[in-house]
């Protein structure tokens, strides 16, 4: 199993995955713009916007290499004079604030000494927290790592839960999910085993929002309704710029600045000092995000 398969395995992930969300819209069609990096390497990032559920979608496929820069070395405490990177990551931002923001990524990386590893994730955001929703969300999970090694949903569930939050804020970004990095073979698998459920996770990642879509009924939003949508949005864009290692390692890494925000939504909002009532349902969401909840 070497880098020239893995990178063709996540290609193919993300050409599966835009034409399942396709059906799951019903309306907008993906656009596809390839890139290059001139150190090495380049990819393709795919996106939709206006389309029936989703107001802005994106998928990207990158495989870039080259050398492991003073800035990698200092930002990210990487070892090593050349590395090889690959993968997969997709955000969805929904028009309708009862519909929940999700993303994933699985990514691949090896250095010239021979360290390799995997690494990856989901994690649902609601604007509007449904627990039955969430639990649905969270028993999926556990299906699909249960079908690879019992124990992985229990390790990765916590670790979601410590990588998704926003210290600053004291608050989760969303519901959680699974998270994992450096998985190699010392997890128990082989590395072909690992692709394979990195592989079956970007399969799940579909179902598991139009799961969501159809578990909400909906009705034409309300103004406040809106305006939190664009609240919540703005802690999405908090995290990814403060918190995330994905984007840390883009930027780093000299990766495309565009494909890197994708992960951005349309509009966000940030209202100081905004106060929610006590009784409210924004509030209930907020409470909900305070502590880790054991979704199952």
């Amino acid at each position: 199993m070497d880098s020239s398969q893995i990178k063709s395995e996540f290609r193919n992930l993300q050409l599966y995955i835009c034409q399942a969300l396709e059906k799951v819209d019903g309306l907008a069609k993906f656009q596809e713009d390839a890139w290059t990096r001139s150190e090495g390497g380049g990819g393709f990032t795919r996106t939709m916007t206006n389309g029936t559920i989703l107001e802005k979608g994106g998928v990207a496929f990158s495989a870039v290499e080259g050398a492991v820069s003073e800035a990698m070395k200092k930002q990210l405490g990487m070892e090593g004079e050349s590395f090889f990177a690959s993968g997969v990551s997709i955000v969805l931002h929904p028009f309708h604030p009862r519909h929940p923001i999700i993303h994933m990524n699985v990514r691949y990386f090896e250095l010239d000494n021979g360290t390799y590893w995997f690494g990856g994730g989901i994690d649902l955001t609601p604007h509007y927290i449904n627990e039955n929703a969430a639990r649905l969300f969270h028993q999926g999970l556990k299906a699909l790592c249960d079908q690879f090694q019992v124990g992985f949903y229990t390790k990765f569930k916590p670790w979601a839960d410590t990588y998704f939050h926003l210290p600053h804020r004291g608050e989760s970004r969303g519901i959680g999910g699974i998270f994992f990095d450096h998985l190699d073979e010392s997890c128990g698998l082989g590395k072909a085993k690992i692709l394979e459920f990195c592989i079956a996770l970007g399969h799940l990642f579909p179902i598991l929002y139009a799961q969501q879509v159809d578990f909400m009924e909906v009705k034409t939003p309300t103004e406040p309704e809106l305006a939190w949508q664009a609240t919540r949005r703005s802690r999405y864009v908090e995290f990814n710029l403060l918190h995330d290692r994905g984007t840390k390692f883009g930027i780093y890494s000299g990766g495309r600045t565009e494909s890197i925000l994708m992960s951005m939504p349309p509009m966000a909002k940030w209202e100081y000092n905004a106060l929610v009532a006590e009784d409210s349902e924004e509030n209930k969401t907020i409470q909900l995000l305070k502590n880790p909840i054991n979704w199952i």
